[in-house]
């Protein structure tokens, strides 16, 4: 190996050490220190010498074990800060998870799942992948992220299914506060949401 390779395998592995211990690194955070065909083979070289682990296509991080599991992945929060880095946009819960926070659904959702205001992608991670679909910024574009959150669970869960008891539901899980602001969000709804959304800031004892 050539002294230039030294050099580079050794600073990206520095820069690597020094930074979040829990992180998630891809070959464009080294990108100011080589070409790409370099930092590649310094990555790969790391591997090799065990001193970094791939998490997936393009993705590594420090070696993580368990005393009995053995080897172990980047964590849940590691993944999703990477997602967010990768994303190109904002990144938001689906509408399945939504639904669930808000008491409308007792699906349990798919974590490997999230929406974007930025392209729709996907993100190896070992044998598995995490999937990212494109949501216009309107939707999403509230002054009350909770407003933003009905809007998602509604668009999942889609008009016709949309009854009384969802109605109620929504009103007793959301607060006078978060109701009142719905008046203000309703331009980002969809028409239908948008009139669910008057219903629901109307005071029931009036309505």
């Amino acid at each position: 190996m050539n002294k230039h390779a030294d050099s580079i395998d050794a600073t990206i592995l520095d820069r690597i050490r020094s930074g979040t211990k829990d992180h998630v690194w891809t070959p464009q955070d080294f990108l100011d220190l080589g070409s790409r065909a370099a930092v590649d083979k310094a990555l790969s070289r790391n591997c090799k010498l065990g001193s970094i682990r791939r998490a997936g296509r393009g993705l590594y991080h420090l070696p993580r074990n368990h005393p009995t599991l053995g080897p172990l992945g980047p964590s849940y929060d590691a993944m999703q800060d990477l997602v967010k880095r990768k994303a190109g946009g904002a990144v938001f819960p689906t509408g399945a998870h939504a639904a669930n926070v808000l008491g409308l659904s007792d699906q349990v959702p798919m974590k490997s799942w999230h929406l974007t205001t930025g392209p729709s992608r996907r993100i190896l991670s070992g044998k598995s992948q995490i999937v990212l679909r494109h949501i216009s910024p309107r939707f999403v574009s509230t002054k009350n992220p909770k407003s933003a959150q009905v809007i998602l669970a509604l668009r999942w869960l889609g008009k016709r299914a949309v009854d009384d008891d969802v109605i109620s539901k929504l009103r007793r899980n959301l607060s006078s506060s978060d109701r009142s602001d719905l008046l203000a969000d309703a331009a980002c709804a969809p028409a239908w949401i948008a009139d669910i959304f008057h219903h629901l800031a109307k005071d029931p004892s009036t309505a």
